[in-house]
């Protein structure tokens, strides 16, 4: 019985993370290779939603991908640099509502789900990117 205790204790011992190696929300979304997925999935999402697919008119499809995977491997603290324009200045003039605001997070829940990207963690990252809603809605 000691023995299977012992091998308990020197097994998570050796799993642990080393100190300062706390996992980032960019490693709970799975890193890049998931990020870019679910994103790419986001998009295909998007421009099939009847809400707000018009939105997407004349938008160069594989550059957003590429940009929003970018953004959100940023902001959930990968090694990627977004260099995208700022969200002012990206949606300026296409007149945005809540609604469509709300659609496309409602698109970008259902990528993760088909990402198996717990809810937790889902939520995580849609409270970093909440506070650009002020940015993008204009109207």
């Amino acid at each position: 019985m000691l023995r299977v205790i012992a091998a308990i204790l020197v097994a998570s011992v050796l799993s642990a993370s080393p100190a300062g190696a706390e996992k980032t929300l960019y490693d709970d979304l799975g890193g890049r290779d998931r990020i870019v997925s679910f994103t790419s999935d986001l998009v295909d999402i998007a421009v099939a939603d009847e809400r707000i697919k018009a939105k997407f008119d004349d938008i160069n499809l594989v550059r957003l991908k590429q940009r929003l995977a970018d953004q959100f491997c940023q902001l959930a603290g990968g090694p990627e640099v977004y260099k995208g324009r700022g969200m002012a200045e990206s949606h300026k003039g296409l007149a945005l509502r809540n609604a469509d605001f709300n659609a496309l997070v409602e698109d970008l829940q259902t990528a993760m789900d088909h990402a198996g990207i717990p809810f937790f963690t889902q939520n995580r990252l849609l409270a970093l990117l909440a506070p650009m809603q002020r940015d993008i809605v204009t109207k």
